[in-house]
């Protein structure tokens, strides 16, 4: 079994590694990196994960703990690789071997995790709002910055929330983990002045809009038409609605009651002839108004500096 020195030492290298970046994660940050380097990681990761990316023979190779702990630890904090730590909503087991199956949670890559609570921006005073506890690792990092009695994390899966709240428990940390469907969030503890979603969504629900305290901060994944999904950062008006725009490219696992496509202009998307413009070259300006969805896309003035690209 890998020594905690040697988790600590990768800790600290995957945390350098995120110094790096120009923009987001770290940066003007300083609560995030200690958080980073305080949260084992390696805690809260299942022993038996799926590897994101396929073999030659086209499946998900397992990556054991006990077989190989390195490897496994590696893996743990490789800044870009998001662990699979579900597969076809747990109906495939790690122990079944490699898959082709659909991924249906994550422990997502510690640079999104960083570069999310980067825009969500928590502060010690704010009530706080997690969509989709899964491992319980970034409600982990939100509790070093919100004390845990203002955080409520939801998770749709009860095994996997009741496995989180062990973990959290462990380490001394009791944030609520409701057990309940996200899409809702979770009104007895509304108005939230911080919302954040790990699960990507195809339309913003109306419930996190009517939960938000007015300047409530949103963060979540935004399914787009451009081949990826989109951090969307919203500020709330605490009448239902919000504003906001796209900040850089992700990738995640939708929400269960929004795996279904819908046409892109049903949900608010215009119409674009050739290329879709990068973060640079354009904002994606985005409006949530009377329930209705609406991204605006509006050309940055040359010499603006943007985030990331579509």
């Amino acid at each position: 079994m890998p020594s905690r020195v040697d988790a600590q030492e990768l800790r600290a290298q995957c945390a350098a590694e995120l110094d790096a970046r120009q923009t987001g994660h770290f940066n003007g940050r300083p609560w995030l990196r200690e958080a980073f380097l305080a949260v084992p990681r390696e805690h809260f990761v299942p022993d038996q994960v799926w590897w994101p990316h396929p073999g030659e023979d086209g499946l998900h190779p397992v990556i054991d703990r006990t077989a190989r702990p390195r490897s496994w630890l590696r893996a743990v904090y490789t800044a870009q690789a998001s662990l699979i730590t579900q597969v076809a909503d747990g109906r495939v087991r790690p122990q079944d071997g490699p898959t082709k199956e659909a991924f249906t949670s994550a422990a997502s890559c510690p640079a999104v995790v960083v570069d999310m609570l980067h825009y969500l921006d928590p502060r010690p005073g704010d009530n706080a709002l997690e969509i989709g506890t899964g491992t319980g690792y970034s409600t982990a990092l939100l509790a070093q910055r919100i004390p845990p009695g203002r955080l409520v994390t939801v998770e749709i899966d009860r095994q996997l929330a009741d496995l989180a709240r062990d973990k959290l428990a462990h380490l001394g940390l009791r944030p609520t983990v409701a057990c309940a469907d996200g899409e809702q969030g979770h009104p007895g503890r509304a108005p939230y002045t911080r919302i954040i979603s790990t699960a990507a969504v195809r339309r913003v629900p109306q419930a996190w809009l009517d939960q938000a305290a007015p300047g409530a901060v949103i963060v979540t994944p935004l399914n787009g038409p451009f081949g990826h999904d989109a951090l969307l950062r919203l500020v709330a008006d605490g009448d239902g609605g919000a504003q906001g725009r796209l900040v850089t490219g992700v990738a995640f696992m939708k929400v269960r009651g929004q795996r279904d496509e819908v046409p892109y202009d049903e949900l608010g998307w215009p119409v674009v002839t050739g290329t879709w413009p990068t973060y640079t070259d354009a904002d994606y300006r985005v409006t949530l108004h009377d329930g209705r969805q609406s991204i605006e896309i509006v050309p940055v003035p040359t010499g603006d500096e943007g985030s990331g690209s579509a």
